[in-house]
């Protein structure tokens, strides 16, 4: 009997051991599977010409961009996350493709694999904000403005 126990307590440290092999910080200690599955691919390369207004030199920076192509998401506080030490800031910069009409972008996020979901909204449209999300995982957002939608998957650590 005292065998079995000492097999059954062996091979569930291993498990639990092979589960917690990450080289990530706890800030992005959402599994990489996931976030490769349900995330839009975060880019940190140079942003797309059109969203480059206001950026003087390399504007290298970490982004994504919408699924449709017609949005992209300036990450200023990558890697997103739920909380910092200094407090949770996810500065987001907003550009789209097109000037739209006037008016908000409304930002409707649903947590991948639950029935958690939330709406944000950035006053007078793509541009500057704070989008800060209740619960670590991938986000499904739909993202709508005067005129135009897109959507993609953001993680937040």
């Amino acid at each position: 009997m005292r065998s079995l126990l000492t097999i059954v307590l062996l091979v569930s440290t291993v498990a639990v051991l092979a589960g917690c092999e990450s080289n990530e910080s706890p800030a992005q200690a959402t599994p990489a599977a996931t976030r490769a599955a349900c995330a839009s691919p975060v880019d940190t390369g140079p942003l797309p010409e059109w969203a480059r207004t206001g950026f003087s030199g390399d504007s290298s920076m970490p982004h994504v961009m919408g699924d449709r192509g017609d949005l992209v998401a300036a990450i200023f506080g990558y890697p997103l996350a739920v909380s910092r030490p200094e407090g949770p800031s996810n500065k987001i910069l907003w550009v789209p493709k097109v000037q739209p009409t006037p008016g908000d972008l409304v930002i409707e996020a649903k947590l991948d694999g639950s029935d958690v979901s939330v709406t944000r909204r950035v006053q007078g449209g793509p541009g500057p904000s704070i989008i800060d999300l209740p619960k670590a995982g991938c986000w499904h957002l739909n993202l709508s403005w005067p005129g135009h939608t897109d959507t993609m998957g953001l993680v937040y650590g």
